[in-house]
């Protein structure tokens, strides 16, 4: 075997590894919501954090959510999220983001600025599982493009420095 395919064959295996990783990590967040019962409107207060942090220091938060592939498979997909406004009304919250993905199976991993960022208008919503009881859960789905949904935002993972990169 030669050596520029050995180096490739490597990579690809390292880009599966990472997302087994995200698949795992996005379940166990999620699983962990689910338990803890989170409600939209908790999820809701977390957002306006996020934007009030947005605005005064340029703050992105780590992002994972789901894409659905052409044959119906849905596979985690990891980024950050400038979260520009949070939109209430009534019965219904949007959220105005950018998203700038770092890691999608088919592309590997994505530094900052080597994709364009995305403008995405993400709701929040409590969503009925009957398979669970009637138990409701909260999601957070993008409305521009049906296939990216289920995001799940962590508070906890933070950077300040990829603002150059969301134009």
């Amino acid at each position: 075997m030669a050596s520029s395919q050995l180096i490739n064959d490597y990579r690809q295996w390292l880009t599966f590894q990472r997302q087994e990783q995200l698949s795992r990590e996005h379940q166990g967040i999620a699983q962990r919501l689910e338990d803890a019962r989170a409600s939209a409107g908790q999820v809701l207060q977390a957002y306006r954090s996020m934007a009030e942090k947005a605005s005064t220091e340029g703050a992105c938060y780590r992002t994972l959510f789901l894409r659905e592939r052409n044959d119906n498979e849905s596979l985690p997909c990891e980024g950050w999220l400038f979260v520009r406004r949070v939109l209430s009304e009534e019965s219904s919250t949007r959220v105005r983001v950018t998203l700038l993905e770092t890691f999608t199976l088919e592309d590997g991993i994505i530094t900052p600025g080597d994709k364009p960022a995305r403008k995405l208008t993400l709701e929040i919503y409590d969503k009925l599982n009957i398979d669970k009881g009637m138990r409701t859960e909260v999601r957070v789905d993008c409305l521009d493009t049906q296939q990216d949904y289920h995001f799940i935002t962590l508070l906890d993972a933070v950077r300040g420095d990829l603002r150059p990169h969301l134009k």
